[in-house]
């Protein structure tokens, strides 16, 4: 039966199947459900945790001597198998088809590994063991299914992230679940339940004894083009993830085409500042940056970033902080530059 990641704990409360494989992409979220899986066992009284990876030389016997043990003092037992990126064979295919004949109920098996092709999940030992146990594919977590990923993981920590702040955290891991994971558990320990902004979160992250990628945003929003250049050296010279930096550029341009939109329907400046929770030591460097942007100069500014996270993203760019600095510098001027080409 396929069941899929997130299902996998509500499942597990029903009661434990005698047979597990999960298999996928992601090494991280595949060792959480083999963590999840495990827990639930020894909750159930399965005590003893048996560990085994596949090799080329790997003897199927070792398996049969822990699965067929049926001594009335021996624990209930979970064997861990990974298969470390190797098929079965015949041996194993014939071993794991007899377990399921066979049953152990005071034994679970665990087969965990690399993505399961079209191949594997054709063969006999694969169905056999599918039609009494689970198969948990884990796929790589993108867009929505991502921010609920992340929103549990704050939930189980209880970490209160602001909106903001949480895709600060995913920009800059890039999909990259244990990056996420091991900053969340940081975070819990340094701030427990308060709450914590992007601005903060960013600061954090970025380690601000080193560099401050705020100083580029103050810098494109006052015009200051040699200053703009001088911070995006520091930045590239203290290895800062370009990712940030194009979220700190394109957080600056959302909030520069929201102002533009509030003035444009009629709302003052200063209560658009207020609106938009504006800072009164920011309001003049946006002042600054209305005086030389107009909409459709935002608009192509936040163009051109969508072109670099695209191709950035897709490997297509290498040498990423050359179309920073463009991006950068359009902000100091009056007209928008042409685009540049974005991949290499």
């Amino acid at each position: 039966m396929r069941i899929y990641a997130n299902q996998l704990p509500q499942q597990l409360q029903k009661g434990l199947a005698p047979f597990y494989m999960v298999f996928g992409e992601e090494p991280f979220q595949v060792n959480e459900c083999v963590a999840q899986i495990k827990h639930s066992a020894k909750q159930q009284g399965f005590d003893e945790v048996i560990k085994l990876t596949a090799g080329a030389q790997f003897d199927w016997q070792e398996v049969d001597a822990h699965y067929q043990s049926m001594s009335l003092f021996s624990a209930r037992t979970l064997i861990e198998l990974d298969l470390n990126g190797q098929k079965p064979g015949k041996t194993g295919s014939e071993h794991l088809k007899r377990y399921v004949d066979a049953p152990n109920p005071d034994c679970v098996i665990v087969l965990h590994g690399a993505k399961a092709s079209q191949e594997i999940q054709r063969s006999a030992w694969f169905k056999a063991l599918d039609k009494q146990g689970m198969f948990v594919p884990c796929y790589p977590l993108t867009g929505p299914h991502l921010r609920r990923w992340l929103d549990g993981h704050c939930r189980r920590l209880t970490l209160n992230l602001e909106n903001d702040a949480k895709q600060v955290l995913l920009d800059t891991t890039e999909g990259n679940l244990l990056a996420c994971h091991q900053e969340l558990e940081k975070l819990s320990l340094l701030f427990g339940q308060k709450a914590i902004d992007g601005r903060t979160l960013l600061r954090i992250l970025l380690n601000q004894n080193r560099f401050d990628i705020f100083d580029l945003a103050n810098a494109v929003l006052s015009g200051d083009s040699d200053k703009t250049m001088q911070v995006l050296q520091r930045l590239q010279n203290d290895n800062t993830e370009p990712t940030a930096i194009a979220w700190a550029l394109t957080k600056e341009a959302q909030q520069l085409q929201k102002l533009i939109a509030l003035q444009n329907s009629g709302v003052d400046f200063a209560n658009a500042c207020k609106q938009l929770a504006i800072w009164k030591n920011q309001q003049g460097l946006y002042s600054q940056a209305l005086h030389r942007i107009n909409g459709h100069h935002v608009t192509h500014i936040l163009d051109l970033l969508a072109d670099f996270d695209g191709a950035y993203k897709r490997g297509r760019l290498a040498s990423p902080f050359p179309m920073l600095a463009h991006i950068s510098i359009s902000f100091c001027r009056s007209l928008p530059f042409p685009a540049p080409c974005f991949e290499e």
